[in-house]
């Protein structure tokens, strides 16, 4: 299937606007996060080979596993590669930044051809194609579609990769790595560039600062990557586990999340008790290792070490989770569940970062004015379940923390649909922003409610 298409009167190209044979300066880039949730196209590849070390990877398997990527509709690595194609690299430069990729697992040289020759049969088994949508979703999708200009985007790019330079030149056991990712931005295409800079960065184990790291991510969103295709694998040189962090840009942490998924019985198709604890624990893929372990941890102990009753704490724990009314033993007494807990928050500690010690961070007593005059406001609630936790969560607010009682409050909010006017949700925006909360902890999953 021919890979040209007309999007408002105008022919794409290999996801390139076209106007009288030129290609314009902003490139039509897939919403990649929608197709895929690891690392795609030709760096996604080249990981899947690096994978392969110790398996054969002459040219017709390297061949056959390029096809076969090509037919799990991963319809990106076609495009990369005639990206590289239609681009006026030199062989040179195209060996060095695929040699770096794969950590020199697979060299065309060896296989008696050079890379721009390789890359033909690569194309050849990646034929052009773009995945049939129905009108709907193609509008959707469209309209979602990453629209950076290409002059700006080689420009951020380049600048992480000459910031990363110093390090790249140590790391990686391919000679003039950072000439090549340049030129690879600023005369094939950025995104590409990227994609490679940080496969190359992964293959080799480069380290890559904390600030570095943010902002990579950051590029990753503006590029509607997939997460796992920025962070997956790379070497960050991580601050110390902090359980004072409150920044999480997936929004819900320790305890409140804790209780989303073990909501009600759902939790049920996803695992056993242990495995859904492990899937809030472990879920720290995008932050130091450890980090969605220590909140979580400081909540349950700052319960755990409380003067609440061990009847307020299991209601406390049962509203919050949606499980009132659930007849099962795991969590019928909250202190003995809260322990489970907070044993499987250590373990993973200890296997991630061994010299960590566990530590309260400053309970935010400054706050706790503020979220009282919510919490009143909540007792006029029509759930029936919320009125009667109110009480509990007051005692949360004063004797406890102030953070991790809002916290619980607006997870309670979630799970029993709680409808909140946008004058609530502007002072609960307030509160999140004094906490340090991400902007999306507040998601559009609180229900609205006009004034």
């Amino acid at each position: 299937m021919a890979s040209d298409r007309v999007v408002k009167g105008r022919v794409v190209k290999d996801g390139v606007v076209v106007l009288r044979g030129k290609p314009m300066v902003t490139r039509m880039r897939e919403l990649y996060y929608y197709d895929h949730a690891n690392d795609f196209g030709l760096s996604g590849f080249a990981g899947a080979l690096c994978s392969r070390a110790t398996l054969r990877t002459d040219a017709a398997v390297v061949l056959a596993l390029a096809g076969a990527q090509a037919e799990d509709e991963d319809d990106q690595l076609g495009r990369d590669v005639r990206l590289l194609l239609d681009s006026p690299l030199p062989d040179e430069v195209l060996r060095t930044v695929w040699l770096a990729a794969v950590r020199r697992c697979f060299d065309p040289a060896e296989e008696g051809t050079d890379t721009r020759s390789w890359l033909r049969g690569v194309a050849k088994v990646c034929p052009p194609h773009t995945a049939e949508r129905g009108r709907v979703e193609a509008e959707v999708l469209d309209k979602a579609r990453p629209r950076v200009p290409e002059g700006e985007l080689r420009g951020i790019v380049a600048a992480e990769i000459e910031s990363a330079a110093p390090a790249l030149e140590r790391g990686v056991a391919v000679p003039d790595i950072v000439p090549a990712l340049l030129r690879v931005v600023r005369e094939a295409d950025a995104d590409l560039g990227l994609r490679l800079f940080l496969r190359a960065a992964k293959a080799y184990s480069v380290p890559i600062g904390k600030e570095p790291y943010d902002r990579l991510l950051g590029i990753g969103d503006l590029l509607a990557y997939p997460g796992t295709a920025v962070f997956e694998e790379l070497n960050v040189c991580w601050p110390p586990v902090d359980p004072g962090r409150r920044d999480f840009m997936l929004g819900r942490f320790g305890l409140p999340l804790l209780a989303a998924v073990f909501h009600g019985t759902d939790w049920q198709y996803l695992g056993t008790v242990p495995e859904n604890i492990r899937s809030v624990i472990e879920g720290d893929g995008a932050c130091a290792p450890g980090s969605y372990a220590a909140v979580l941890l400081e909540d349950v102990r700052r319960l755990l070490d409380s003067a609440l009753s061990d009847e307020a704490v299991t209601v406390l724990w049962r509203t919050a989770s949606g499980r009132s009314y659930v007849d099962e033993a795991f969590d019928a007494d909250g202190r003995t569940w809260l322990e489970q807990v907070a044993q499987a928050c250590r373990e993973r500690l200890a296997e991630v970062d061994p010299v960590y010690t566990p530590y309260l961070s400053p309970a935010r007593i400054d706050l706790a004015e503020a979220v009282l005059r919510e919490l009143r406001e909540a007792t006029r609630s029509a759930a029936e379940e919320v009125r009667g936790v109110v009480r509990v969560l007051e005692d949360v607010v004063t004797t406890v923390d102030p953070d991790l009682g809002f916290r619980l409050l607006l997870e309670i909010l979630f799970a029993y649909d709680v409808p909140v006017t946008d004058a609530r949700r502007v002072r609960y925006q307030a509160l999140a922003e004094q906490l340090g909360y991400s902007a999306d902890h507040l998601d559009e999953q609180l229900p609205r409610r006009p004034d």
